[in-house]
């Protein structure tokens, strides 16, 4: 099954991971800690109470670790338009843990963070359309990165409509390392830049 296939059928807890597992691996280009998201991932395992209140803490927190002109805080050429991907994603996320405020989050989401990863790839020369067919299911031509994202997003997508509120655990497992390999390209980047 396609990831658009796989974000259509998604119940609203689906929905929130697969958002929150976007925004979580792309964090870093906002200049947040490994932690910061901690309170959404809890409330994927309840029933949302409070959901609207810890996004607004969140916000506040990531807006005040990105720097006054919006770059990233590494202040590499391409931050501009990375950021600004990851910032659409946090500025999208719904005050409510429910309705079609999830699906369209988790929909700029998952396009945002392919398109992220896009463009940390050297190797990547796709634009948008690439993006799009990669959601789609057509993989050819998908760099290293983009296509390990795409294979992240499709499996936190599956770990929640195949075990509910049980596999946050696991999906967020998989974010915290792909967190990890985006931070290293990043850094790896802003080291070349200098260099």
């Amino acid at each position: 099954m396609s990831l658009v296939e796989l974000i259509a059928q998604a119940d609203e807890r689906g929905l929130a991971a697969s958002g929150l597992a976007c925004l979580d691996r792309c964090v870093p280009l906002l200049g947040g800690d490994d932690e910061v998201l901690r309170p959404l991932w809890a409330g994927l395992v309840d029933d949302g109470d409070g959901w609207g209140e810890r996004v607004a803490k969140i916000r506040g927190e990531l807006e005040a670790a990105t720097t006054s002109d919006g770059t990233a805080p590494d202040g590499t050429d391409e931050a501009e338009g990375v950021v600004g991907l990851a910032r659409r994603m946090l500025d999208a996320v719904p005050d409510e843990r429910s309705g079609a405020g999830l699906r369209e989050w988790a929909e700029v989401c998952s396009v945002a963070a392919l398109r992220i990863h896009q463009l940390l790839d050297p190797l990547d020369r796709g634009g948008t359309e690439a993006v799009d067919a990669c959601r789609e299911g057509r993989t050819d031509g998908a760099s290293h990165l983009v296509a390990a994202e795409l294979r992240r997003q499709v499996v936190v997508l599956e770990l929640i409509a195949g075990h509910g509120a049980g596999a946050v655990r696991q999906a967020l497992d998989v974010s915290t390392e792909g967190r990890r390999i985006l931070r290293a390209v990043v850094s790896r980047r802003a080291r070349g830049v200098r260099g």
